[in-house]
């Protein structure tokens, strides 16, 4: 069987697409307060798509989404209205929102605050940063966590660069300061023969 397909209509490119569940980590419930609810790894930067799976996998723990606010920046399109579930999400942008940070809001139960994890980081920081924002009552904002990891990174990389040149150059040895040593740097031992 085949399908034809008309190049002049309009298609809708999202309903080809099956939906992916969201990615999420949640606070426990507990008493006490912290600056986030928990963190949200979404697949695209696309809102339209990424928020209808989101909002129907909080609907249990947390009732249903109305509104959600985000900063522009880290989007590159905010619609005002999506349709999720038969209902419609009404977006909003505020350009003093913690850039990081994705804020959702039910008539009903309140509010959440959720670290957004941009879609192309690697499973093992988002993982970290999943677990970070997942902690009850933790101080840490959004930007805050996303910097962290970013410090994270660069150790994490540098030291995969310091483990390729150790073994481009045979297994050199260090010395405490970080530099390659050889037998003219090496210290003397006791008896003075190198």
């Amino acid at each position: 069987m085949t399908k034809t397909l008309d190049r002049t209509a309009p298609r809708d490119l999202a309903a080809d697409l099956p939906a992916l569940p969201a990615r999420l980590s949640l606070t426990p419930k507990t008493m006490l307060a912290g600056q986030l609810d928990g963190a949200w790894w979404p697949h695209s930067r696309d809102l339209e798509a990424e928020l209808p799976p989101l909002a129907a996998a909080l609907e249990e723990p947390w009732g249903r989404i109305t509104r959600v606010t985000v900063n522009p920046s880290r989007w590159p399109a905010v619609p005002h209205t999506v349709p999720a579930d038969g209902r419609t999400l009404h977006v909003a942008w505020f350009t003093e929102q913690d850039p990081d940070k994705l804020i959702l809001l039910s008539y009903t139960v309140g509010r959440w605050d959720l670290l957004v994890i941009p879609p192309a980081t690697e499973p093992a920081a988002a993982a970290r940063l999943m677990a970070a924002a997942a902690i009850p009552g933790s101080d840490l904002t959004a930007s805050v966590l996303m910097a962290n990891e970013a410090a994270i990174g660069r150790g994490i990389r540098d030291a995969r660069s310091q483990e390729a040149g150790w073994e481009s150059e045979g297994g050199s040895c260090m010395s405490p300061f970080g530099n390659p040593m050889d037998r003219r740097t090496m210290p003397l031992p006791g008896n003075g023969w190198r």
